[in-house]
């Protein structure tokens, strides 16, 4: 049996990286059925795309997507800075599926804003070249990361998240997730929004903020590289989900790269298409 979710909210996938973890969300997405999804922004990683590297394991996550749509699921994709140059299409719908910069729904009275949350983030706005450095040597770590985590479930012991570890202790990334924190919660107070809800960070979190006078929570999905994380709303309530790291069935250790020809090849096949 599926677990019934009103509002599924993921972010950060990054589709189209080594990092992406895109068997375990596909384990998860299998197991809920949620009326409403918010797709909140770097979805698929324009970036650090790879023409050379797209596996059979991120496509599914698309055509899983697209047949939600087909359901009849109400889906939201909130543009992020990885996926940016969708933002020239804004406003686009088609039936039950439409691409939006920001999103606000009414919960049991209160105004929940959605958005991915890099608008607010100095580093993107000023130095863009520099977060997309950043971005490179993430990638990087990440894939380190990748090979280390697989030593280690082999040799029967857990998953290690270095990205993790250098956050954490670096100064300057915890002030800076403070910082932007502490933004939103009071741009969101100024507006009269009681709930928050972004991503961008890679920092998973809710917590109630108290900002001019006013209690806002403040939510945060996470990713689906190091954190496995999603927010889930259901009976006026929002819980934070956490997959399980350890499962080794859901790591993808598959590296296989596949070009465009490839992809166009088995395109060309489904629709029995010899040439175009």
């Amino acid at each position: 049996m599926k677990r019934s979710i009103e509002i599924l909210v993921l972010s950060d996938i990054h589709l189209g990286t080594y990092g992406c973890q895109s068997k375990a969300l596909l384990k998860y997405l299998k197991s809920i059925d949620p009326k409403t999804i918010i797709l909140n922004g770097d979805i698929i990683d324009i970036w650090q795309f790879n023409k050379r590297y797209f596996p059979k394991s991120h496509m599914k996550i698309v055509k899983y997507f697209l047949n939600l749509i087909q359901d009849g699921k109400t889906i939201y994709y909130l543009t992020g800075n990885h996926d940016e140059m969708l933002r020239k299409f804004n406003g686009f719908e088609l039936k039950n599926f439409k691409i939006l910069n920001k999103k606000v729904i009414n919960l049991n009275g209160h105004k929940a804003w959605f958005f991915h949350g890099d608008v607010f983030d100095v580093s993107m706005k000023y130095s863009k070249w520099l977060a997309k450095l950043g971005g490179v040597g993430y990638d990087l770590l990440i894939v380190i990361n990748s090979v280390l985590n697989f030593m280690l479930i082999k040799m029967g012991r857990q998953k290690y998240s270095l990205s993790k570890k250098v956050k954490n202790g670096v100064k300057g990334a915890i002030k800076f997730i403070n910082k932007f924190e502490e933004t939103i919660v009071e741009i969101a107070s100024e507006r009269g929004y009681k709930y928050v809800v972004c991503g961008h960070i890679h920092q998973p979190n809710i917590k109630t903020i108290l900002s001019k006078g006013n209690e806002v929570v403040y939510l945060n999905s996470g990713d689906w590289i190091e954190n496995l994380t999603s927010l889930e709303y259901n009976n006026g309530q929002w819980n934070l989900y956490h997959h399980d790291q350890n499962d080794s069935d859901d790591i993808d250790n598959d590296i296989t790269e596949k070009n465009y020809k490839e992809i166009n090849d088995e395109l060309l096949n489904e629709f029995q298409i010899n040439e175009i």
